[in-house]
This record gives C-alpha cells, structure tokens and sequence, in this order.
C-alpha cells in the first residue's frame, strides 16, 4: 500500500497555512466579518488555503469565464475572480440577498467586482437558462449537498474540454465513510461522489483540501 495522506493536526495546519502564499488584508477582513455577522454559517466559509489554491488553479489553467454555484459572502468569487485576466468573468449563482450584500462591498474593495454577475435565484434555473454547449474554463460548486448531481449535471456540458470543475465538502466532514449517518445532507454528498466517479466525461482526484475538495478535468 502506498503511502497516506498526512493527518492534519491544528500545529500542522497552521504551519501549512503559515507556509502558504499569505491572505490579503480584504479577504482576511471578510472572514472576520464573515465571522461576525453569520456565527451559525462560519463552516460555509471556505479556508485560506482553499482560496490560495482556486486562485493559482485558475492561473495555472489560463482560465477566462468561470462560475460558482453558492457565494455565501464572497470569499471564494474574489479568488476566483483574481485567477482571471482583467476581462475575465465569473458568474455567481446564490439565493441569499443578506450573504452576497457583504460579496458584494467586498468584491468593490478588492477591485473585482466589474468581473463578477450576481444572479440571485435558484442555481439550477440559472444554469438551465445558459446557452447548452461549452462555456465556462472553471466551476466551483459549494452549494446545498442534496442539489450537487444537478448543479453537476447542468455544469458539466458548459465546461470547455480540458476545463475543470471543483466541487466543495465532498468529505461532509468525515461522515460519509460513517453508515450510521444517513441524513440527508450527507447521502447527497455520497450520491454525488458516487456519480461523478461514474461519469465517463471526466478525470477526477479527491483533495483532502478543507474539507475535501473534488477536482475534475473535463475530457477533450
């Protein structure tokens, strides 16, 4: 058997984030806002590490027109956002006008916000009023896990060949390896793992990156 992936222990963590491309004063500023305003909803807010890597991913790549299925307050559109050449896209999908108030002075202040479109609606009817063929060089889908097969489903088509997809909680906390754990949260991250290793358009690698994190290139 090959080697494990490392356990992260809290020390170990924070040297990897110390150890990391450092956040900048405005994301740092939304997290502790974030923090703040919405205790309740804190383990929606993706890790500074997590955010590092969508950005470098979306460089890597050469990714122009992207888009997000769940914005929350707007950490994760900035640093896609900041992957992309000034005319580059993303589109935002979320049903919160109270969550995107606080993306949106957040995407002002980190000078983002002429490449973002909010589209404040159920994500499915967003995506299924898009254009059918490919679109997008870059998906990132954080939404609510019992939607993930559709969201995957209607993104995959709009991906260009050789774009990628990447899919958030897809561990659900280490729940889904627990049997005795059946809601309904969890079963639709089980549904969904199980259906985008099926799905023959893709190649796909599970990151344990927060709380894991899919990534998925589209086949030519």
């Amino acid at each position: 058997m090959t080697r494990a992936t490392e356990s992260l222990t809290p020390e170990l963590y924070e040297y990897l984030v110390a150890h990391s491309a450092p956040v900048d004063d405005v994301l740092g500023e939304l997290a502790e806002e974030t923090a703040r305003l919405f205790p309740d909803s804190l383990v929606m807010q993706i890790g500074p590490e997590q955010g590092t890597f969508m950005t470098l991913l979306a460089r890597l790549m050469g990714a122009h027109d992207a888009v997000e299925v769940g914005t929350f307050t707007g950490y994760s559109s900035i640093c896609l956002a900041r992957g992309l050449p000034a005319d580059g896209t993303v589109l935002a999908c979320d049903i919160s006008e109270e969550w995107t108030s606080v993306a949106r002075r957040y995407w002002q202040r980190a000078g983002i916000a002429s490449k973002v479109t909010l589209k404040l609606a159920p994500a499915l009817d967003t995506l299924r009023s898009l254009p059918a063929g490919p679109m997008f060089d870059l998906a990132f889908i954080d939404a609510d896990k019992e939607g993930y097969v559709g969201y995957w489903d209607e993104l995959v088509p709009r991906i260009r060949p050789g774009g990628a997809l990447l899919v958030d909680n897809t561990f659900s906390h280490g729940r889904v390896v627990d049997p005795s754990i059946t809601d309904a949260s969890v079963q639709g991250i089980r549904d969904f793992n199980d259906h985008a290793l099926a799905d023959s358009r893709v190649e796909l690698v599970m990151l344990p990156i927060g709380d894991g994190l899919t990534l998925a290139r589209k086949k030519a």
